[in-house]
């Protein structure tokens, strides 16, 4: 059986160390940090499923993106520089993105498999085209083209 996501990022980490690459080390860090406090989250402690592992550090890299421009804004480029840096290194474990293309054929499947005309139905055509993305398209991508496509309709 292979290792768990979360597996890999610890030897990943030890990687790191040894190497003593430290922007690389220190986000490994804090992504195990932040599987760890999901894991804790709630009644009970509980092991997380690689796919909400993924979950947690499309979060992160969320994160990661929202800083670096906020950073860009600001006109902060040396701590934008680390923020995408970090970011380099989450995305390395999440799946590859869908392209434009890719989401809008998503979307119209799923406006087609629920039957939605208009925007009452947004959150049934949501939940069927988020089953689908899994992790692979940032939500609010997503909510905007449904709601795009549905108003439309």
């Amino acid at each position: 059986m292979s290792e768990s996501l979360k597996a890999t990022i610890q030897h990943d980490l030890h990687d790191a160390m040894r190497a003593r690459d430290q922007v690389r080390s220190a986000t490994l860090r804090m992504a195990l940090a932040a599987v760890t406090t999901e894991e804790v989250a709630g009644d009970t402690a509980r092991e997380l499923t690689d796919a909400e592992t993924l979950k947690v550090l499309a979060k992160e890299a969320k994160k990661r993106k929202e800083s670096a421009q906020a950073y860009h804004d600001a006109g902060r480029a040396e701590l934008a520089e680390r923020e995408e840096a970090e970011l380099a290194v989450i995305e390395a474990y999440l799946p590859e993105q869908l392209d434009e293309a890719e989401l809008t054929s998503i979307v119209d499947r799923a406006i087609a498999a629920t039957g939605a005309t208009g925007m009452a139905q947004m959150g049934q055509v949501m939940k069927v085209a988020q089953a689908e993305v899994a992790g692979r398209a940032d939500g609010g991508a997503v909510a905007a083209l449904v709601r795009g496509r549905l108003s439309q309709a």
